[in-house]
């Protein structure tokens, strides 16, 4: 297999606007995250994963631009910017830039120019279509709850929006369209940034009729068969490899909703025709149910073995992974995969941490993910800030589906809201976030939890992570070696190999509170096993081992 940069690197995503803020107005900024990047380096990342710091009305969290070569006034200006570049490159550390280029913000002036007339050069800009019978063109539900239609009455016509109605969606089978988004990323390519994380990328090419969709619990049609990998997606994506990212070595990484293993291979193939890797969500969606993701459903963990192992083994040797547990759309995984109780927070986030950095693929790190950061106990509906969560909060106990308690407990479990909540610096006032009123609550834990606290001790879950960071720019097998899952029907260990080159490494980890009970597999009996990293000090390969809860071991023989 071919070796780059891209795949021994490790991603850290930040949140501009909960990372940390310099001027004291309670929004993390570009100058924040230049002030915190010795902090980055001495983690160990590689590339950092910008959330878009673009011109934005920020309906969606800046997921919304109005202007992609500026910058966001809450976030600084691009002075800021080019200091924040120059600081991390001095420091041989990349930047990637979120890409949202499925939709734009309705203040962009493509589409406020797009809606003044039928006949205006930037209506084709945009999906606009006539009504059907006094009302929406298709049945088609918006992500973020009601139509995915608006009505324009200057025209009489009504725009597509998969998202907020404030996003409406770009028309990219209009060739203009194409020219403008491929000129725009060359010109951040000639600044000197080092990749792009393509939001929605999969939802680009729609199906032409717009078909109604199934309908759902809320009413409305599903739309993904008829925009998910759309009929144009990959020739759209390869016009972008030849025209913009094949000029450059960049990390492209492209969010693809509703992207099989197929598709995968496709989007992510080796021949370098499209992108690098995918994010892909089957194993986000485990814990799904008929209300979407509002529930307090628990992953099992032999479907959630099945499904990464489908993609280790699926993908090895024709495209490669991206590995995951955190971002900024999903709650906490230590909360929701791991324990986080005072008792086994740092066991559990070492665990899970140990789990996923040993697989094939490029880790990415959320931020806070590296101290253990948990979910929220966001208190009231006030308390939230995220668009998804009080629509959906509004939809379901609106409608009767959900009452107004179990929906609370819904949010405060799987709310995006509890990863974008300020990073917990010291123990300061706020987290030494700001000294100013943070934009969204800070999580109250923050006195036992924060980086100045784990910066001071030795075995904390910051020095756990950088080690498996060290280890994975040290050992090739980690990197390249070929993945082989044990156990798959036991339902609290995870246990697999990974081999290169002659090096096996044993990964074993418990994710229960209770000992398990395993014996060596075959294969290593009688063969002399040093510890590669452990969560507990002890651990060591045995023929018969009990683990302890949470414990996690990564032998190499």
């Amino acid at each position: 297999m071919e070796r780059t940069w891209w795949k021994e690197a490790v991603v850290y995503q930040i949140y501009p606007r909960s990372f940390n803020d310099s001027n004291g107005d309670g929004i993390g900024d570009l100058n924040g995250i230049t002030e915190k990047m010795d902090y980055l380096k001495k983690l160990g990342i590689d590339v950092i994963w910008l959330s878009p710091v673009y011109e934005s009305p920020n309906d969606d969290n800046g997921y919304d631009i109005s202007n992609y070569r500026g910058i966001m006034k809450d976030f600084g200006t691009m002075e800021d910017f080019d200091r924040m570049l120059a600081a991390a490159h001095e420091r041989g550390i990349r930047i990637v830039m979120d890409l949202v280029v499925n939709h734009t913000s309705d203040e962009h002036p493509w589409f406020v120019e797009s809606r003044k007339s039928k006949d205006n050069p930037y209506r084709d800009y945009y999906i606009w279509r006539e009504g059907k019978n006094g009302k929406e063109p298709n049945n088609w539900g918006s992500c973020f709850s009601g139509p995915a239609w608006e009505y324009d009455g200057q025209t009489d016509m009504y725009y597509l929006h998969l998202f907020s109605r404030k996003q409406p969606d770009l028309n990219w089978d209009n060739p203009k369209v194409r020219d403008e988004v491929f000129d725009m990323m060359d010109w951040w390519c000639q600044k000197g940034i080092d990749g792009f994380r393509m939001d929605v990328i999969s939802l680009i090419s729609k199906v032409p009729e717009l078909p109604d969709g199934k309908v759902g619990k809320n009413g409305y049609g599903d739309y993904g068969p008829y925009v998910c990998n759309g009929p144009h997606v990959h020739e759209y994506l390869q016009e972008m490899n030849r025209r913009v990212l094949s000029r450059y070595d960049l990390l492209t990484v492209g969010e693809c909703s509703g992207v099989t293993v197929e598709e995968a291979k496709k989007y992510a193939s080796l021949d370098g025709k499209e992108l690098n890797m995918v994010f892909q969500f089957e194993h986000m969606d485990l814990d799904g149910g008929e209300t979407f993701k509002w529930n307090e459903r628990k992953i099992k963990l032999t479907e959630l073995k099945q499904v990464l192992t489908k993609w280790q083994t699926s993908l090895m040797g024709k495209a490669w992974n991206s590995l995951y547990w955190c971002n900024h759309d999903q709650p906490r995984m230590l909360s929701r995969l791991g324990n986080d109780s005072p008792q086994y927070r740092e066991v559990s986030a070492k665990m899970l941490a140990t789990c996923l950095h040993m697989m094939q693929g490029t880790p990415y790190v959320y931020q806070g993910e590296e101290l253990g950061m948990t979910n929220v106990p966001f208190q009231t509906l006030e308390d939230f800030r995220d668009i998804e969560s009080i629509n959906a909060y509004h939809e379901l106990v609106g409608q009767g589906v959900i009452d107004g308690d179990t929906m609370m407990r819904y949010l405060r479990y799987k709310s995006r809201d509890n990863a974008r909540t300020p990073m917990q610096w010291n123990d300061s006032e706020n987290a030494g976030f700001t000294e100013g009123t943070p934009w969204i609550m800070v999580n109250p834990n923050y006195k036992e939890i924060n980086a100045e606290e784990e910066l001071a001790r030795e075995d904390s879950v910051f020095y756990y992570y950088q080690k498996l960071i060290r280890l994975r720019h040290e050992n090739p097998v980690i990197v390249y070696g070929d993945y082989k899952l044990l156990l798959p029907e036991h339902e609290a260990l995870y246990a697999y190999t990974r081999e290169l080159d002659g090096e096996t490494l044993l990964v074993i980890c418990n994710f229960s509170s209770e000992e398990q009970k395993m014996d060596l597999p075959e294969e290593f009996s009688g063969k002399e096993g040093t510890v590669l990293i452990s969560n507990y000090e002890d651990s060591r390969p045995e023929e018969h081992m009990t683990l302890r809860a949470y414990e996690a071991a990564v032998y190499r023989f």
